[in-house]
C-alpha cells in the first residue's frame, strides 16, 4: 500500500512542481533536461542488478528507445507549459485520459474485443477532455490552450501504447525498468543538444536554479514509475485495477491542488468534465 500511495503522490507532485516553475521563473525546458539525467541516475542506481551484457546481442529495442525518448521530452515539456497555462487540474485530465487512446490502439493492434463498456469509457474520456479544455470565450488564447491539451491527450496515449508494445513484443533481456532508464538518459542527451544550440545561437545561459529545479522534478518523475512497478509486484490487484486507482487519484488530487491551492478557474462545465473523466477511467477499468 505504501508503494501505491507513493506513486499517486509522486505523479501528482509532477504537475504541482511544473505549476511552481512559473512562480519562481524557472526555465521549464532546462529543468526538464536535468530532470531526465536525475531520473536516469536513479534508474540505474536502483536497477543496476538487472543489467546484463546480453542486451547488446539483440538490438531491436534501440529504435524504440529513441522514439520513447523523443516522446518523453516533447510531451513532458508540453505538460509543463500546459500546467502553467491551463492549470494542473485540466492538464492532469488530458494526460490521464490518454488511457482511452492507448486502449483504442490496443484494440486495433491486438484485435481485442470492442465492448459497450470500452466504447462508453472512450466516449466519456473524450467528453471529459473537451469539457475541461474548451472555454466559452473562443479567443485565440483559448484555441491554443485546447489544442495543447488535445496534443497531450493523443500524444500521451501513443507513448503508453508504445511502451506497452515494446514491453510485450520487443524487450527480451532488457527489463522494462532499465528500458525506461535508457529512455530517460537519451531524452536528457537530446535536450542537452537543444540547450547547446540555444547557448550558441540565442545567447541563453544555464542557471543554477534550473538545475536544482530539474533535480527536484526528476525525483518524483522517476519514483512515479519506480513505485508503480513496485505496486504491480506487491499488491494483489490486476494491473488495470492499479492503473485505474492511480489515474483517478491523480486526477482528483491534481484538481484539489489546482482549484483550491492555485485558485484555478472552476466552472460547472469543468466540474462535469472532471466527473466524466473519473467515470471514463472506471469504465475502462471494468472493461479490462
Amino acid at each position: 500500500m505504501i508503494a501505491l500511495v507513493g506513486t499517486i503522490i509522486s505523479s501528482t507532485l509532477i504537475f504541482v512542481i511544473f505549476r511552481l516553475f512559473e512562480k519562481y521563473k524557472v526555465d521549464t525546458f532546462q529543468a526538464i533536461v536535468f530532470n531526465y539525467f536525475t531520473a536516469f541516475i536513479f534508474g540505474f542506481a536502483l536497477y543496476s542488478n538487472e543489467f546484463s551484457s546480453k542486451i547488446w546481442v539483440q538490438l531491436d529495442w534501440v529504435p524504440y528507445t529513441f522514439l520513447v525518448s523523443l516522446l518523453f521530452i516533447s510531451l513532458f515539456f508540453l505538460m509543463g507549459k500546459s500546467s502553467q497555462k491551463n492549470g494542473v487540474a485540466i492538464t492532469s485530465v488530458a494526460v490521464k485520459m490518454s488511457l482511452a487512446v492507448s486502449m483504442v490502439g490496443m484494440i486495433l493492434i491486438y484485435n481485442e474485443a470492442l465492448t459497450p463498456l470500452k466504447i462508453t469509457g472512450v466516449l466519456l474520456a473524450l467528453a471529459g477532455v473537451l469539457l475541461v479544455s474548451i472555454n466559452q470565450n473562443r479567443s485565440e488564447h483559448n484555441s491554443s490552450s485546447w489544442k495543447m491539451l488535445l496534443v497531450l491527450f493523443i500524444g500521451s496515449g501513443i507513448l503508453d501504447l508504445t511502451l506497452n508494445y515494446t514491453q510485450q513484443h520487443v524487450l527480451n533481456e532488457l527489463t522494462p525498468a532499465l528500458f525506461s532508464s535508457f529512455g530517460f538518459g537519451i531524452a536528457g542527451i537530446i535536450g542537452s543538444f537543444v540547450i547547446i544550440y540555444q547557448m550558441m545561437f540565442k545567447s541563453i545561459q544555464i542557471k543554477l536554479k534550473n538545475i536544482i529545479a530539474g533535480i527536484i522534478l526528476g525525483i518524483p518523475n522517476y519514483f512515479s514509475i519506480f513505485l508503480l512497478l513496485k505496486t504491480y509486484e506487491v499488491i494483489d490487484f490486476t494491473n488495470s485495477s492499479i492503473l485505474a486507482i492511480v489515474n483517478v487519484s491523480v486526477v482528483v488530487f491534481s484538481a484539489i491542488f489546482g482549484f483550491v491551492v492555485f485558485r484555478e478557474l472552476f466552472t460547472t462545465q469543468k466540474a462535469i468534465g472532471l466527473i466524466a473523466s473519473i467515470l471514463a477511467i472506471l469504465s475502462l477499468y471494468f472493461a479490462s
